[in-house]
């Protein structure tokens, strides 16, 4: 990888592509990934490549949903392995939640490939490798779950989502926190909490969020749940695009 140095104007963005080009070297990462990595970065520059207001407090419910939650899990695909497999191990520590590949473009190659990343990043289990249960009403391999993981939880974070599993998910009743820097995607849309940021920086804060929270009682992580609008942060989201960077957070 060529050496970026840190005072280059587009050193984040730069790193993050050179991570995904690595995960297709490594086998992790589908070609298709390359296209939706361009994609998200589209978006992240319109939103000034920071994290809103509106997202920093849809990570907060987030960490207050997983915190609440029986069963907790953070599904992970080709990119968001690719682009920070640590803090996706340091968010299942920080909330106790299971970890579980997902894949739309899905080889049991791939799947295990993935679980390896995970592993050499400090997780000590990975789901996804059983796929003993399916997700009613998907035909494509996103479908297959663990039983003991996605398909039991009741919570699931599922950053770069497939709209139409992300619809599905939540007819099983299960408690979506979506990571997508489109707010108008399908995925956003239907999500209980629609985190609009990029991957690489609302992944570990959630978990910060988390760390914070992890004493809090249970009546006041459910007065953060209660109090969360998502609408209001989608909202929020889609003017910072449409509009540029919002006067009260240029400063």
């Amino acid at each position: 990888m060529t050496e970026i140095p840190s005072d280059h104007p587009r050193h984040d963005s730069l790193v993050t592509r050179h991570r995904i080009e690595a995960g297709v070297e490594k086998g992790i990462t589908s070609r298709q990934g390359l296209i939706a990595q361009g994609r998200g970065e589209a978006f992240d520059y319109l939103l000034g490549e920071r994290t809103l207001e509106s997202a920093d407090e849809a990570a907060r419910a987030a960490a207050a949903h997983l915190l609440l939650a029986r069963h907790p899990v953070v599904s992970v695909n080709g990119n968001v392995a690719a682009l920070c497999p640590e803090e996706l191990v340091e968010l299942a520590e920080a909330t106790g939640a299971d970890l579980e590949v997902n894949l739309f473009n899905r080889t049991e190659e791939r799947v295990a490939a993935i679980a390896d990343h995970l592993r050499e990043h400090g997780a000590s289990e990975v789901k996804g490798l059983t796929a003993d249960a399916r997700i009613p009403g998907l035909s494509h391999e996103r479908a297959k779950v663990d039983a003991d993981g996605i398909y039991d939880a009741d919570a699931v974070v599922v950053p770069l989502e497939d709209g139409d599993r992300a619809e599905a998910l939540g007819a099983m009743g299960k408690t979506e926190i979506v990571i997508d820097l489109n707010p108008l995607s399908r995925s956003a849309q239907v999500a209980a909490v629609p985190i609009v940021d990029n991957v690489v920086r609302a992944v570990p804060n959630v978990a910060r969020h988390a760390r914070d929270l992890r004493e809090t009682p249970r009546e006041e992580l459910e007065a953060i749940v209660a109090a969360f609008d998502a609408d209001a942060a989608l909202t929020h989201a889609e003017r910072a695009i449409r509009e540029g960077a919002i006067a009260d957070e240029r400063s």
